[in-house]
């Protein structure tokens, strides 16, 4: 990566373990695409809403953003849109899960468009 991975917490302290964990999954995905160049990851806790006041942990709220040639990979995970994330760990696993897919869509992408050109080169 030609860029260090930023780490960023809103709403809630900052976790070494949390960092280091997302570090590792940041690593995986390097093991996907050595093209990577840039990856940002932010944390954020939701403030409870009325209908979760039962519950002692508020949602978070993870966002990737991984920087590839020629697309920005980006995955939100907003509490919101989901069953909610109340465990910080379950949201970074998804959220990650779901990074890794969109990775291995783009390298699939890129190599169809790279057989193409090859066929385009051999045609001509």
């Amino acid at each position: 990566m030609q860029i260090p991975t930023q780490i960023a917490f809103h709403g809630i302290d900052k976790s070494d373990a949390v960092e280091e964990k997302i570090r590792e999954r940041v690593d995986k995905l390097e093991n996907y695409s050595d093209r990577i160049t840039s990856c940002r990851v932010v944390v954020e806790s939701h403030h409870k809403s009325h209908s979760n006041l039962n519950s002692n942990a508020a949602p978070f709220h993870v966002t990737i953003h991984l920087a590839v040639p020629g697309e920005d990979l980006v995955v939100r995970r907003d509490p919101k849109e989901m069953k909610a994330h109340e465990d910080i760990l379950i949201a970074l696993r998804d959220s990650f899960d779901t990074m890794e897919r969109r990775l291995k869509d783009y390298n699939q992408k890129n190599k169809r468009a790279n057989r193409r050109q090859e066929a385009q080169l051999v045609e001509d």
